[in-house]
């Protein structure tokens, strides 16, 4: 193909920009927090070719690293492509040479064995390095001053696992990095690789464990005591995908499962929970210990949220039927059995967000997206093709709702969030938001919203000078710790 296709996947914020910029100084309407001080750097898919087949997808796009650098009141962008090593490949071809989405089977002959991901789900900061992950691959790391790519890495060839995932958790106190990658030993194996990298960022643990049917591990939680790894029913099948096929296809009638081990334990100590059939959910606000019982609160979804995985297994439903809600799962490690508790805490949405010191410990606050049933039509666009136009804030201890939602023709991205230096207030929410000017054109504005009263709006505004394209996953670093790489940087090489 010479043209992008004219499908949900490439309009509406799906448009693609494909372009490589950077400003200093950007306009601030309103007046940042001085104490927002680091970088907000985000994921961004945007295909710099047009693909080889017109049913690709918006997951396929090329990864972008963006940078919004905030000090003193003061904002700089920047944003550059990941050179994964099929970026570099079809920039010198001027042509795609990878076929459908995860599968090596439709790619062009001379692509054979190469590595196809695109790195552009997650930015991941541990151990003063910037990761840009998928979870089909390796992640690339990214200079994060330059956003230069540094390379595929791999821990230094001490991590076995061929994937890594795009959602690793961070234990707040330990400053430890738990992750994982599912097909970790191959093209639909059931290999999953549960990984723990030290505060330093050096690799101390991986093992590997099978799941019950090879899923799309999307997303896991920890504990102060526990590794959750939720599997849900969109399987991959080898034949299929050899056949040129999808590699997901949701199934309905098949049931979904929780394993559940000791976080510094042995993959032989998991234990496996039964779930609800069909169900799905890509992403969790968090888990925490109480006592024998582990809560952890799901966005989960009664089918699967991407339509094209819906498609592949059969499942005909409309974006706008499907059902599901914030839902707190609930287990007790003290008793035997397969089944565990669950009830609805929060209206139905996704890309939660929590204050990173809470992570794997009680929370008394999160965040996440939703669509207003009352705001008109969604813009179109975003991973699953309509854009979410409503931000909440979520007490699951009282049940206490706050919501910003955004006029007609406007979408929100993920928002990550800032601690606040007072203990006693909720820190910030940086987010992305968009507003229609045409058919595929928008706006886009870096606001900045008081976690603690999202309904009263920004308390400042960065209009953007260029398109901008819908986000994934963002990801909050402050100043000390960029400082922190720099040092580190310089002593292992001299200017």
């Amino acid at each position: 193909m010479t043209n992008f296709p004219k499908t949900i996947h490439f309009i509406g914020t799906n448009t693609p920009v494909g372009i490589e910029w950077s400003a200093r100084n950007l306009d601030v309407v309103g007046t940042i927090p001085e104490e927002i001080d680091g970088a907000f750097f985000r994921a961004v898919p945007d295909p710099a070719l047009a693909p080889m087949f017109e049913d690709e997808i918006a997951l396929s796009g090329d990864g972008m690293v963006a940078k919004f650098d905030i000090r003193g009141g003061v904002v700089d962008y920047a944003i550059k492509y990941v050179e994964t090593e099929r970026y570099k490949l079809e920039k010198e071809a001027r042509r795609a040479l990878f076929g459908r989405y995860r599968n090596p089977f439709t790619d062009d002959p001379s692509v054979a064995g190469k590595d196809r991901t695109v790195a552009n789900t997650t930015p991941v900061w541990h151990g003063g390095r910037l990761l840009m992950t998928k979870e089909d691959g390796l992640g690339y790391e990214i200079d994060p001053e330059t956003l230069e790519t540094i390379g595929r890495f791999d821990y230094y060839g001490a991590l076995k696992s061929e994937t890594f995932t795009a959602h690793p958790r961070i234990d707040p106190e330990t400053g430890e990095m738990f992750f994982f990658g599912y097909e970790a030993g191959g093209l639909a194996s059931l290999d999953v690789a549960y990984g723990i990298a030290d505060k330093d960022g050096n690799l101390v643990s991986e093992q590997w464990f099978q799941q019950p049917y090879c899923s799309t591990i999307h997303d896991f939680l920890i504990t102060e005591k526990y590794a959750i790894f939720p599997i849900f029913p969109t399987t991959a099948d080898l034949s299929r995908i050899e056949a040129g096929g999808p590699h997901w296809a949701h199934q309905q009638e098949l049931e979904s499962w929780v394993g559940i081990m000791p976080r510094y334990g042995k993959v032989e100590e998991m234990r496996w929970f039964k779930g609800p059939k069909g169900v799905s959910a890509f992403h969790f606000l968090n888990a925490y210990d109480d006592g024998d019982r582990i809560h952890m609160d799901v966005c989960l979804s009664d089918t699967c949220a991407f339509q094209f995985m819906r498609e592949a297994g059969g499942v005909e439903r409309a974006q706008q039927d499907i059902q599901g809600g914030m839902t707190r799962w609930s287990f007790d490690m003290a008793k035997p059995g397969e089944s565990f508790e669950s009830r609805v805490i929060g209206p139905p949405g996704d890309m939660p967000r929590i204050p990173d010191a809470n992570q794997g410990r009680p929370h008394r606050k999160g965040w996440y997206l939703t669509i207003n049933p009352e705001g008109g039509p969604p813009v179109l666009g975003g991973p699953v093709g309509v854009s979410f136009n409503m931000l909440l804030q979520i007490e699951p201890g009282n049940g206490r709702i706050d919501a910003l939602p955004l006029e007609p023709g406007m979408a929100i991205n993920e928002p990550v969030h800032v601690p606040s230096r007072d203990p006693e207030k909720d820190g910030w929410l940086l987010t992305v938001v968009d507003k229609q000017t045409g058919p595929d054109s928008f706006d886009s504005q870096l606001w900045v919203i008081d976690a603690g009263a999202v309904s009263a709006g920004p308390v400042a505004r960065v209009p953007m000078p260029m398109p901008m394209r819908a986000q994934v996953h963002g990801w909050w670093v402050p100043r000390t710790e960029l400082e922190k790489a720099r040092a580190r940087h310089a002593e292992i090489v001299p200017a």
